[in-house]
This record gives C-alpha cells, sequence and structure tokens, in this order.
C-alpha cells in the first residue's frame, strides 16, 4: 500500500484550527476584532431542490448541504483537499483500492458517532434506484465496484463496492484508477446520512423538527420562498472553532431588490444583477467581486423524440450557435468578467486544453454569413422561417440573454424564438423530462477536470436532458478512464460537439458578487466555489 502520511493531512488540519476561534474578541490568527453578532445572511435565487445530500442537484442546496453534513474530505480556500470525516487514506499501488481513516470523535447532531457504515449506508442509497437520486449517475463515474450494476438495477446495492472493515475504516474499490477520485468525495452525494432518522421519518427526516446532520451546523428553519437558517452543532467535532453563530440564505427572486437590501446592510453577499459590476466596482471598491468559476453557461436542444425535428438536423443547431455574438453577452450584457465560451470545459478547467474550433476561429461576420448558408442548406428562410420555443427558469439575468439571443436569431436569420420563464422546481422537472424544445443549462464541475463537464453529454447521463448520442464520443470518455493522457481524447470529444452542436455554449462563470468587508475567509480563489460557513467569520465594522 501506498500511504499518504498523517502528518501531510495533520498539517491541514493544524491550518484549519488555526483560521478557527474559540468564541473571543479577536481572531488569534489576523487579530481582527469580532463582531458581537456572528451571523452571515446572503441571498439565493430560488427554493432550493433539497437538503438530502443524495437528492440535493442545485448549487445554492449543495451549499446549504456543505453545512449541514461533512464527507470525508472537504476543500480549502484555495480548493485543496482538507480533512473531513476522513483525516487520511491509503491508496493501493494499482490505484484500484482506497482505505480511508475516520476521525472517531465525528458525530450527528443527535449524539450518535459518524461511522463508516453511515458511508456504505449513504452510497447504497444513492445508486440504489430505488432513491431515484437525481445524482445517482455519479455514482457510476466514481467506478465503483459494480456501479453501474447497481445503477441499472442488475445487483442488490449491498454489492456495490463500498465496505465499512470497521467504525472508522471505510474500503472502496474501483473498476479503473481515477486519479481525481479523492476530489469526488467533496461531492455532497457521497456524503453519510443517518440511517435510523430516514428509515423513521421517511421523506420527512429533512424538516426542521426531525433533522440530524453531522455537519458544523443544523437546520433550525425551512421557510419556502422566504428562508433557511441553519445554526452551529454544538456536537459538530470542531466546534470550538467555529466563529459563525448563524448562516441564513434569503430567497430573494429580484437580484436588483437583493442588491438594494445589500446596500441596507441586510445582507452581507449577493449576486451582482447582469451589466452592473463596473459601476459598482467604481462605487464600493473591493466589496464587488468577480472571479472565476468552474461552471459554464449554454442552451441545450432537445434532441429526444418529443423535441422539434428542425433540431434533428445539425446544420440548423449549427447556424443558431453561429449567430450568437458571444462578445455582446459577457461585454455589453453580464459585464461581469465572464470569459465568452466557444467549447463546453471551461479553460480554467485543470489540465485541459480547449482546442481551435471553426466557432472560435472565425470573426463575427464570417460565423454569421456561414450560419446563413447552414439554415438555407437546411430548408429554413423567409419562406419557411424557423420557429421554437426556448425556456429558462425565471431571473432577471436569465431573461436578458435570452432576449438578446432571439433578437440576434430574428435580426440575423428570420428565426422566431418564443421565450418563456418557469420556477426552478419545475424548470428542473420539466427540463429533465424533456418537455421543452430549447432550454437554458449551466453546470458547475463536480470536480476539477475536464470529464466532470464532458460526461454531461454522454448519451446515458442523468442529466443529458437534451438525449444527445453520439457513439463516438460515449467511446472516448470511456477510454479517457484509464488514458495515461487524456488530452487528445478531450480535444476530439470536443471537436465533436462542436461538429454536432447538442448545445450552445454562451460563457463560462464569473463568480460576481458583492461581499461585505466585514465577512472574511470567504474563498474567492477556490475555482469551484466550494464554501464552508464554518470556515467564514465576521469582524466588527
Amino acid at each position: 500500500m501506498t500511504r499518504l502520511t498523517r502528518l501531510t493531512l495533520t498539517t491541514f488540519l493544524s491550518a484549519g484550527l488555526a483560521a478557527g476561534a474559540v468564541a473571543q474578541e479577536t481572531h488569534p490568527e489576523t487579530g481582527d476584532t469580532l463582531a458581537a453578532d456572528q451571523t452571515f445572511t446572503y441571498r439565493i435565487l430560488d427554493n432550493i431542490s433539497s437538503i438530502d445530500p443524495q437528492i440535493v442537484e442545485d448549487t445554492d442546496g449543495s451549499d446549504v448541504v456543505r453545512d449541514l453534513f461533512e464527507g470525508l474530505l472537504n476543500q480549502d480556500e484555495n480548493g485543496e483537499l482538507a480533512p473531513g470525516v476522513a483525516t487520511d487514506w491509503d491508496v493501493s499501488d494499482d490505484k484500484m483500492t482506497y482505505t480511508f481513516h475516520l476521525r472517531d470523535d465525528a458525530k450527528w447532531s443527535n449524539g450518535d458517532p459518524v461511522t463508516a457504515g453511515d458511508f456504505v449506508y449513504a452510497w447504497r442509497r444513492a445508486a440504489d434506484p430505488a432513491t431515484a437520486s437525481p445524482y445517482q449517475w455519479f455514482i457510476s463515474l466514481m467506478s465503483l465496484e459494480n456501479g453501474d450494476a447497481v445503477v441499472a438495477g442488475d445487483m442488490a446495492p449491498e454489492e456495490l463496492g463500498v465496505e465499512a472493515i470497521d467504525d472508522t475504516t471505510l474500503e472502496v474499490r474501483l473498476t479503473s484508477p481515477l486519479p481525481y477520485f479523492p476530489q469526488m468525495v467533496v461531492h455532497s452525494t457521497t456524503f453519510p446520512s443517518p440511517q435510523s432518522v430516514i428509515e423513521e421519518h421517511g421523506s420527512a427526516w429533512t424538516n426542521p423538527a426531525n433533522f440530524v446532520g453531522n455537519g458544523a451546523f443544523v437546520l433550525t428553519e425551512m421557510n419556502p420562498g422566504e428562508s433557511i437558517v441553519r445554526e452551529k452543532n454544538d456536537q459538530y467535532w470542531d466546534a470550538e472553532n467555529v466563529i459563525l453563530d448563524k448562516s441564513v440564505a434569503l430567497i430573494i427572486n429580484d437580484e436588483n431588490v437583493a442588491l438594494t437590501r445589500y446596500r441596507a446592510g441586510e445582507l452581507d453577499m449577493t449576486d451582482i444583477p447582469a451589466g452592473q459590476f463596473p459601476r459598482l466596482r467604481d462605487e464600493y471598491g473591493e466589496e464587488a467581486h468577480s472571479f472565476p468559476k468552474l461552471c459554464n453557461y449554454y442552451y441545450t436542444f432537445n434532441l429526444s423524440d418529443s423535441g422539434p425535428e428542425a433540431f434533428k438536423d445539425p446544420k440548423v443547431r449549427r447556424a443558431l450557435a453561429l449567430a450568437v455574438d458571444r462578445d455582446i453577452i459577457v461585454n455589453n450584457v453580464m459585464a461581469g468578467g465572464q470569459p465568452p465560451a466557444y467549447v463546453f470545459t471551461p479553460e480554467a478547467t485543470a489540465g485541459f486544453e480547449a482546442p481551435e474550433t471553426e466557432l472560435a476561429s472565425m470573426t463575427q461576420a464570417e460565423r454569421d454569413e456561414r450560419a446563413r448558408e447552414l439554415l438555407a442548406e437546411a430548408g429554413y428562410g423567409e419562406d419557411n422561417p424557423l420557429t421554437f420555443d426556448m425556456v429558462y427558469n425565471t431571473s432577471e439575468a436569465h431573461q436578458k440573454v435570452a432576449v438578446v439571443l432571439s433578437q440576434m436569431w430574428k435580426q440575423k436569420l428570420g428565426v422566431q424564438a418564443q421565450l418563456s420563464n418557469m420556477e426552478w422546481k419545475v424548470f428542473l422537472e420539466e427540463r429533465g423530462n424533456q418537455n421543452f424544445e430549447m432550454a437554458r443549462g449551466a453546470w458547475c464541475g463536480d470536480y476539477n477536470e475536464a470529464s466532470s463537464f464532458l460526461d454531461l453529454l454522454q448519451s446515458e447521463s442523468g442529466y443529458n436532458d437534451g438525449k444527445y448520442s453520439n457513439p463516438e464520443y460515449d467511446q472516448l470518455l470511456e477510454d479517457a478512464l484509464t488514458a495515461d493522457d487524456t488530452t487528445p481524447l478531450y480535444t476530439r470529444a470536443e471537436e465533436i460537439l462542436a461538429e454536432d452542436m447538442p448545445v450552445i455554449p454562451l460563457y463560462h462563470y464569473a463568480g460576481v458578487y458583492m461581499i461585505d468587508e466585514s465577512l472574511k475567509n470567504f474563498p474567492v480563489n477556490n475555482i469551484q466555489f466550494n464554501w464552508y460557513s464554518k470556515d467564514l467569520y465576521k469582524a466588527a465594522e
């Protein structure tokens, strides 16, 4: 066995302890005078999908879940791995077996110990078709032994390659070595779940009155359409070094209303409305932030049987993609430092080299001319205009982008796009059931590797909402699992996407936020934007 020494992760742990503090007047590392009120209040757009770690499927929900539950590993402010319930791990010489060593002082919020068996239960639960986890496919991506068969319902969940050797030792068996596997256990799907609580309360186990978690905070209020409140968990193994007392998410659908409430001192953090970053940076200085995020923004075509016949023709899809002036979207509409996207995978992804595509190499005038040619070749024009519906989840920024897209297509190609919006949960359900023609999409990497994005468009992916299917593309991603050098495989995969255009990439995300100067330690250098309330604190004004 090749040992990752305890010293390495102990160093991480010591750093984490130094960054925290027993509730006191000054921060032990920075010397900041701590605010008397240690409540962090921030804005989210919609009701979250769930706080169940095996059910949650949105980024805002995942932020909440990381407070309520702790997985094997966490991330630090720079996105590097840090201890969670596991203090260290071993990996076999063939990289196919991981043995995680769990701390013996981890507890559930009801005082019960957190054991390796809680992880086994959670992973089997995620893989079990009966759970209907939106992230069930993540188990397959993890290359767990028998994972594909369990997910397909051909094997019992008990056959999954995860085993509790004893209460503090978790063994994980893979079918192929994944160099980024430790990154994958930072994801909420792999967090432990309290079996006895779930079995007692069923789906109601996530109600505040029934809730039991193992994170640094517990759920105390869940007010649909209003707020989600979590408060410090005194059973958390490192509770004495958690400074914040409370973390509050306010659900505010209007970004401008949220900005007004931020200015009034009601919020410590909020999204900057589209187009307003330059003005707010001038007015507020370093309170206005723009930093890279490992996320993409795109529109997806419904290529399933329920989708429009026009979208079955790649010429139509490529024409629509070519006619989009991404510079106008990122510079005039968003104006927050978002880079235009000419490939699906963000160029900031670790180890990824974006190929030079036709889309990227042309001028916009050349793209527009080629778009007109392709649409005419597909049989659409003034006498036979292309028409379709496009849907997005309710948000002023999403509306602005959709309006600009529809105007570009109408002016350049004579295309008629009918716009509509939906509340978040309805939008997810309708898109997931292929009840759309064209729909907004966005994805944030579950781990910092290109496959976290490219796997999204595999034929069998649970989030392949457009039902795109290309055997060569699928085989490339299958080959990448065991390849020493994935670069040529990922390059070819992106080239196929550029040819088939199952989605229209528009831009890659930037985190564009107002963050009050009193809020400290927010991890703006973590490209995955995984943040934990336990690491934050508020300094006195």
